[in-house]
């Protein structure tokens, strides 16, 4: 399956520890905000990647935390040097 480019710079920060916040209303996600481990927001989240990425099973969330990367995620990305 192919990865995106901004689907693949998402999972490498997650990968790195950081993790994708998001707000409900109704029942239904209307905002996700994406963070690095350091706290810092990183812009280019839309709501369609986010769910094209849950969709895949490359992120996940247990007990209404903040989504993460999963198992199936991780072995999906391509490595670098920068990754942890």
């Amino acid at each position: 399956m192919d990865i995106s480019r901004t689907e693949q710079r998402i999972l490498h920060l997650l990968a790195q520890g950081g993790s994708i916040h998001h707000i409900r209303e109704d029942g239904q996600i209307v905002e996700v905000r994406c963070f690095t481990r350091e706290g810092a927001c990183l812009a280019g989240l839309s709501l369609s990647l986010f769910a094209r990425l849950k969709r895949r099973g490359y992120v996940e969330s247990k007990g209404g935390a903040p989504y993460r990367i999963s198992r199936l995620g991780l072995a999906r990305v391509r490595s670098q040097l920068d990754n942890r």
